[in-house]
């Protein structure tokens, strides 16, 4: 039997979690002073909540991880908007929550698409979802607080890559207008492609496979359909942008995978030339139509998400000092059968916040002395069967001479040593 981790998936072992918790520290700080809640949603949803009407992105055609319970279609989640803005119908928080409702998520989604550096069929992602108020500075804001967790992971090299979809009417007219040019070259287009045409010709812009083409090239600018109400917005978003000090490059094809954008369309890339074709951080968007698809009513809403394998592994990349574990404070050696003596020790220390560990297997003095150097503990505490009996121990501070100390004057002790008391 060959027991490995499915293909796309990994293990995170404990030498690797310090990182982790890391960026997770960051993320809770970051969306803390921004004043973000947290939202958990179930990792399946029925298969409805993701395969939406016309929907021509990849992911929702190609990758998603659907199975069948009788009579029922569940689907792994592949993305975490559905699922919160599903939530948010459903409770009525429009009703509830004071607007804009400010949400963030972090957990596991699941895709099944080939597996390669920084894409993996499990991964997990950071999002927000900023719900039920329209602004240009909103869009900005919520540009600005991904672009500091970011930061603030160390990350320097990076860019804005922003665009607008423009409203309704304006990328009604725009559709319009790429069919007409793209239906000449149908033949030259990938079957993906064939599938976006009548689905959503905006997403034939988005091709990996088809993007040198020159009808690609040469396809209409967005720019030239928008409205004026839709040039004053993102001249707003841009201005906001300014305001905050945040650079952006404006980039015309950029129109995102989700099929839901209305308005401005954002991602967030590496330009370290080694990353690649997995230089995007983060991306999002805004939308319209969302709340109201799930039974809401008609509300806007703004938001993106974060890989964060891929943002832990841009950090190491830029040097990035990750955490380490905690270091031991004390380590408690027991000679003789004390090994009682030793778990009450080691309990003490550790309800009064220090990293504490005990030797509790039979081992001699100097393998025990051994663990505490390799664990670099700070104090070593030495008991014995005369010390149970007399109430007292050994204690022992890194480089200096132990002395004897009666039980209950340790916590003072290490305190001192500490600089606690």
């Amino acid at each position: 039997m060959n027991y490995q981790t499915p293909r796309g998936t990994y293990d995170i072992l404990p030498e690797e979690m310090n990182a982790w918790h890391d960026v997770e520290d960051v993320i809770k700080e970051v969306t803390r002073v921004y004043r973000y809640q947290e939202i958990r949603t179930p990792y399946f949803e029925s298969t409805n909540v993701f395969k939406r009407e016309n929907d021509s992105s990849d992911m929702v055609n190609k990758e998603m991880y659907t199975f069948q319970m009788g009579s029922d279609s569940y689907t792994l989640r592949p993305e975490g908007t559905a699922g919160v803005i599903r939530a948010f119908d459903q409770h009525k928080l429009y009703g509830s929550m004071e607007l804009p409702a400010r949400f963030y998520y972090c957990g596991a989604m699941f895709r099944h698409e080939r597996p390669q550096k920084g894409r993996q069929r499990q991964f997990t992602q950071f999002g927000v979802e900023n719900i039920g108020a329209k602004s240009p500075e909103l869009d900005a804001e919520t540009i600005a607080l991904g672009y500091d967790i970011v930061k603030k992971m160390g990350i320097s090299s990076v860019k804005v890559l922003i665009n607008t979809l423009g409203d309704d009417d304006s990328r009604s007219a725009y559709r319009e207008a790429l069919k007409k040019h793209f239906e000449p070259h149908l033949d030259e287009l990938c079957s993906d492609c064939h599938r976006r045409f009548e689905q959503n010709p905006l997403r034939i812009l988005d091709c990996k496979v088809d993007h040198d083409l020159d009808c690609m090239k040469q396809a209409p600018s967005l720019s030239e359909y928008l409205n004026d109400e839709s040039k004053e917005y993102f001249a707003r978003v841009l201005k906001a942008l300014d305001a905050l000090g945040i650079p952006y490059e404006i980039d015309e094809r950029l129109v995102r995978g989700l099929d839901y954008y209305t308005h401005t369309v954002f991602e967030v890339v590496s330009t370290r030339p080694e990353s690649g074709s997995q230089a995007t951080i983060f991306a999002g968007g805004r939308y319209d139509h969302f709340v109201e698809y799930y039974g809401g009513p008609q509300m806007s809403g703004i938001g993106f998400a974060i890989g964060l394998e891929r943002l832990i592994s841009l950090a190491r990349e830029e040097g990035h000092d990750f955490g380490h574990t905690d270091d031991l404070d004390a380590y408690v050696i027991g000679l003789g059968d004390v090994n009682d003596a030793v778990l009450t020790y080691t309990q003490m220390l550790r309800h009064e916040g220090y990293v504490a560990e005990g030797n509790l297997v039979k081992r001699g003095l100097k393998a025990q002395f051994k663990s505490a150097d390799r664990k670099k503990a700070k104090y070593i505490v030495i008991i014995g069967e005369e010390e149970v009996a007399n109430g007292t121990c050994n204690v022992k501070k890194s480089g200096e001479e132990q002395i004897t100390i009666k039980k209950e004057e340790l916590i003072e002790t290490i305190g001192k040593w500490e600089g606690n008391k």
